[in-house]
């Protein structure tokens, strides 16, 4: 997988990498398939947002959060971002197939 942090009117520190690259890692747990991941820190007076997009097979997805501290959004964005990965995940994963197979038994 690969991590590109930008940052909009910040500089990105070393220890905001390093945090990020962490928070960041736990959506790779629950989906392995993962390859790209682009996070964008942005700082607008006394706003701090955050915003990922990731890179799945077959699909982007995209998640931001404000909040009055960086590492506030950071935290809030990884939670929203796994939130969207897990339901992506589950989307592909057909349930009602088995059902449809139940029926054509009995």
């Amino acid at each position: 997988m690969q991590l590109d942090i930008t940052g909009h009117h910040v500089e990105v520190t070393d220890p905001l990498k390093e945090y990020v690259a962490s928070k960041l890692q736990k959506t790779q747990r629950h989906f392995d398939l993962v390859t790209d991941m682009h996070c964008i820190l942005t700082v607008e007076k006394l706003r701090h947002k955050a915003e990922a997009t990731v890179s799945v097979n077959g699909a982007k997805i995209y998640a931001d959060a404000t909040e009055s501290d960086m590492y506030a959004a950071i935290d809030s964005l990884a939670d929203k971002l796994e939130r969207r990965v897990r339901k992506h995940k589950e989307k592909l994963v057909d349930h009602h197939a088995r059902d449809s197979m139940k029926r054509k038994i009995v």
